[in-house]
């Protein structure tokens, strides 16, 4: 039901605005407030804590009906769910009480502050530092490339406590409004302009103790299981994009003309669809299985939730690109979505982790299956 509700919002209320989304590359705060209103932030999120209570297989369902009209919309749902999760998955009671209801309702944004000028891919090498004293933390640092950083209410920050590379990362709840908590400029992207990307400082900012996630040095575990949580979501976020350009894509060939005759009366353009769409399927059905083992608790699902981002976020890029390749000169001019689907695509293979990184990861998971 919940994934019906979304697909009639995305094409009457969503698709409508996309353009102008990307065109003005600001917040499109309407959109935030249309799937606060109707729970979308909070699908898999307990209802004790303000949530659905469903699963992520609604969740990621969602998603990818939002991001086949608007990829920059569909990033607040994606964003949300990386701020959520930890709290999730590591927060107390007192932390989950107080910050998860106003994420999972929508009420307030929220952002995760991992990446750094030298530490992208390799969270161990994160510089910012969290120091204890007393009964607080201060946190020094600089990060790059944060999803929300200035419009959202809540971070979540990634600080090293120690010197050890991965035993040394935790985690720490800043809120908008702290001293030392700053902002660098709006980023200029090439895609998903609608989502709003900043640099953040942390200078001297004191986090008080019942602030941080978790143990002090158990940020990089909770980090991997968060992955594993978030990885499935900006899959079907890539499939979403992939679908919205296919779909638009099919109607086009159908329409138009070369030859007198039909576009889609042309073996080869039969062929080209008929890979866009086999391929859409399968990125579909890699996320749901990612969702479904989400949902069992399943601990194997490391290598499927990299297998689902992967895929699909390669396919997304390969689609779009035949779909430009398929409108021709249109397909490269801003009056039809195709392009801006295609520079929305390419984030999708670049954050939650590289498809390259995504490589490195299933291929240890199914070399450890192996041997065992």
């Amino acid at each position: 039901m919940i994934q019906k509700v979304a697909q009639l919002i995305a094409k009457e209320r969503i698709a409508p605005r996309a353009k102008e989304v990307d065109e003005k590359g600001e917040t499109p705060w309407d959109n935030i407030k249309l799937l606060a209103d109707n729970g979308f932030f909070g699908i898999h999120v307990p209802e004790k804590y303000g949530g659905v209570g469903s699963d992520m297989v609604s969740h990621v369902a969602v998603v990818e009906e939002i991001a086949s009209a608007c990829a920059s919309t569909s990033v607040s749902l994606s964003t949300q769910a990386l701020t959520l999760a930890p709290l999730l998955i590591a927060g107390t009671e007192e932390q989950k009480k107080k910050y998860i209801p106003p994420l999972a309702t929508g009420q307030v944004l929220g952002s995760f502050g991992i990446t750094e000028p030298g530490a992208g891919s390799d969270v161990s090498s994160v510089k910012t530092t969290a120091v204890k004293e007393g009964d607080f933390y201060r946190l020094n640092g600089h990060k790059v490339f944060i999803t929300n950083a200035g419009e959202s209410e809540i971070y979540v920050f990634v600080a090293r406590t120690s010197e050890n590379r991965t035993q040394g990362i935790s985690l720490f709840i800043v809120e908008k409004g702290t001293p030392g908590l700053t902002f660098g400029k709006k980023e200029e992207k090439m895609g998903i302009r609608g989502s709003v990307t900043r640099e953040v400082f942390l200078e001297n900012v004191l986090v008080p103790m019942e602030n941080r996630i978790g143990n002090e040095g158990d940020g990089f575990k909770i980090l991997m299981n968060v992955f594993n949580e978030t990885r499935p979501v900006v899959g079907a976020q890539a499939t979403g994009i992939a679908r919205g350009a296919y779909e638009h894509c099919l109607n086009y060939v159908i329409e138009r003309k070369q030859f007198n005759k039909p576009l889609h009366h042309f073996q080869i353009i039969q062929m080209m669809l008929a890979d866009m769409a086999m391929k859409i399927e399968a990125s579909r059905l890699l996320v749901l299985k990612a969702a479904m083992m989400l949902d069992q608790h399943d601990p194997n699902v490391i290598a499927n939730s990299s297998m689902a981002k992967c895929f699909a976020s390669d396919v997304a890029m390969e689609v779009t690109t035949n779909a430009v390749q398929l409108l021709g000169g249109y397909g490269y001019v801003k009056d039809y979505p195709v392009e801006r689907m295609m520079r929305d695509a390419k984030i999708t293979q670049i954050y939650e982790g590289t498809n390259q990184i995504q490589r490195v990861i299933i291929a240890k998971q199914l070399l450890a299956n192996e041997s065992n």
